[in-house]
């Protein structure tokens, strides 16, 4: 039987979050969704909020999977990050947070930390 691509997406993501359960990260969210967009993971590591894009490729034919996070993605995982804070009390001045990509080719799984924005 084969996965479908939101089936793909949520293997990948529990992955994702696997990985950071196991580097000691407190998992808040997943598939965080608003207006603005989704979140795939928002996690916590010690005191910084960690908002994740996790992105898959089978193959390089299509580049790298962390290429497909384009400018536009990144502003609106950025937009969906402040109704976070918003709708959870926290500050944008007193709270560090930063924006995570999480890279899978082809089983192999690769954590690119600060790879856009910051708040």
């Amino acid at each position: 039987m084969t996965m479908n691509n939101r089936e793909k997406g949520s293997s990948y993501e529990e992955e994702a979050a696997s990985f950071f359960e196991s580097m000691g990260y407190d998992i808040l969210e997943m598939n965080y969704r608003r207006k603005t967009g989704e979140i795939d993971l928002i996690a916590r590591d010690g005191d910084t909020y960690v908002f994740t894009e996790v992105k898959y490729r089978k193959k390089l034919r299509k580049g790298y999977p962390e290429e497909a996070v384009t400018p536009e993605k990144m502003r609106r995982i950025m937009r969906t990050a402040e109704w976070y804070f918003t709708e959870n009390s926290l500050s944008f001045y007193n709270t560090r947070a930063r924006f995570d990509v999480i890279s899978i080719l082809d089983g192999n799984l690769r954590h690119i930390k600060n790879a856009f924005g910051g708040m």
